[in-house]
């Protein structure tokens, strides 16, 4: 499964998958089609995917595109990003 969040959590993988979870920095995807797990409404909606507050485990092949906000917190109702804001993007995978 291919999914894109707003955080990463290390409850989100197994005990026994830890030490396959690899991270790297990562341009963009194109979240069209993605499994949306961002549980912030703004952040949702700036990134143009379904708010879904909810709770993953990720499995071995599982890959998870996290957009960390850089700026500071969105204003709320916030559907574009203010000036100043961006996203670094970190690509997890479970190997």
């Amino acid at each position: 499964m291919i999914y894109v969040g707003n955080a990463f959590s290390l409850g989100m993988v197994p005990r026994d998958l830890l030490g396959q979870v690899r991270l790297s920095p990562c341009e963009a995807p194109d979240v069209s089609g993605l499994t949306s797990v961002v549980g912030h409404a703004d952040t949702a909606a700036v990134l143009g995917v379904p708010f879904n507050r909810a709770s993953v485990t990720l499995a071995r092949g599982d890959t998870l595109y996290v957009a960390q906000l850089r700026g500071g917190r969105l204003p709320e109702g916030c559907t574009t990003l203010p000036e100043g804001f961006g996203f670094d993007w970190v690509r997890v995978e479970v190997d």
